[in-house]
């Protein structure tokens, strides 16, 4: 006996014979409750009163888990009875699920379909495709499910002969999901969404898709193996994130004094304006930073001109980009920023005959940190002594014989 559910999915209420009792767990001679499978959850509703926690295919039969040991027993007949709220919601989201894999069907290419998941927030349908979901992909196959729910098609099932459904090209098969509905059965229940979309599929599906009612697309992720996952919303959740949208939109809009429609044009500009702005400030700290080195103190040490000082709120990799600009062929250049800890670029000429690395190895050598480099450049950082001390043991600095 498996559940009668998905051939008569609008029953509510049944009257049954208790043929087994284990426990909390029951079985009947028959059940309207629709049993965990393939992404849609199990019902929700009552034996006699008694709430059921869970609902399990069997071998041969369907096992209602209750929540608590049922007062009735072996040949009593007994009242089940399905939350109606629950089951409509997973027949409308099931029943999505299929539109939206036929919007797939006219916008990805090399389609395959890889999963499905109703959970009470939220629907997800995994793709396999060739085709990049880009935002703009997501946001047609949302206007294409709802046009689809829109255009009021028919949903209906047969069982059909299963080498027939095999060799239909326009059958939609997941066996990994739809457990069951391929199992060395004579033949494949299959669901069709009249001029839309046909799939072997064991769930429960309203009869035509106006009853979905709006569908809104929240999101796409790639969860690996190869699939893309675009997740929907149906029912109060999704008229509550349609309308979340809607209003976010609306306050961004206000925020950026325009309006919807100019929105992403407006946003494209101030992002234009941002990255703009930010180079022209990046120009005005190089330069602050370049005139700041102009203005070190010059030591000459035989024919090689030193010019030393601290730089004070300059990002390391900053200050040494702006001494290796600074340097002179003959020229060094060193700088040391951070008051604690703080680090030590040094830039070398090539005609100096001064190897940076070396500086830094030997700085780093007496006070700790880390560091290092070539002969015409290096920094190092996390010293244990202020600015002045570093540039004092640079001022002393000897190359090693």
């Amino acid at each position: 006996m498996q559940t009668r559910a998905p051939e008569e999915p609008e029953v509510r209420e049944f009257s049954a014979e208790v043929v087994g009792v284990d426990d909390r767990t029951v079985t009947l001679d028959h059940t309207y409750f629709y049993a965990e499978s393939g992404g849609q959850p199990a019902d929700r509703g009552t034996l006699d009163g008694t709430r059921v926690a869970d609902v399990q295919k069997g071998e041969e039969t369907v096992r209602h888990t209750l929540a608590s040991v049922p007062e009735f027993d072996v040949g009593d007949t007994v009242t089940g009875v399905i939350d109606d709220d629950f089951r409509t919601y997973c027949m409308r989201a099931h029943t999505a699920s299929h539109v939206l894999y036929g919007a797939g069907r006219r916008l990805l290419e090399d389609l395959g379909y890889g999963g499905f998941d109703i959970s009470g927030e939220k629907v997800r349908v995994d793709f396999t495709t060739s085709t990049d979901i880009d935002d703009e992909t997501l946001v047609e196959l949302e206007r294409l499910t709802n046009r689809t729910v829109w255009d009021s098609r028919g949903v209906g099932w047969e069982a059909v002969p299963t080498e027939e459904a095999t060799a239909r090209e326009d059958v939609a098969f997941n066996t990994k999901t739809e457990e069951g509905v391929m199992d060395d059965a004579d033949t494949v229940r299959i669901v069709d969404i009249d001029g839309w979309d046909v799939a072997a599929c064991g769930g429960t599906h309203v009869s035509n898709t106006r009853e979905i009612g709006p569908v809104t697309v929240l999101d796409r992720s790639n969860p690996g193996e190869g699939l893309t996952r675009v997740e929907f919303a149906v029912g109060p959740s999704g008229i509550d994130r349609g309308a979340d949208r809607h209003r976010a939109l609306r306050e961004t809009a206000a925020a950026l004094e325009t309006n919807v429609d100019d929105l992403a044009e407006t946003a494209a500009a101030i992002r234009t304006e941002r990255d703009d702005l930010e180079a022209r400030v990046r120009d005005l700290e190089r330069a602050a930073v370049s005139d700041a080195i102009d203005d070190f103190e010059t030591v000459t040490r035989g024919d090689t001109s030193w010019r030393l000082g601290v730089l004070d709120g300059v990002d390391p990799n900053d200050a040494g980009e702006a001494a290796k600009d600074a340097v002179g062929d003959s020229d060094v250049v060193v700088a040391v920023g951070g008051d604690e800890r703080p680090y030590l670029v040094v830039a070398a000429g090539h005609d100096s005959d001064v190897h940076a690395g070396s500086v830094v190895d030997d700085v780093t050598d007496t006070y700790g940190g880390g560091g290092g480099g070539g002969p015409p450049f290096a920094q190092g950082g996390g010293l244990d002594a202020s600015p002045d001390d570093v540039l004092d043991a640079v001022r002393a600095w000897e190359p090693r014989e």
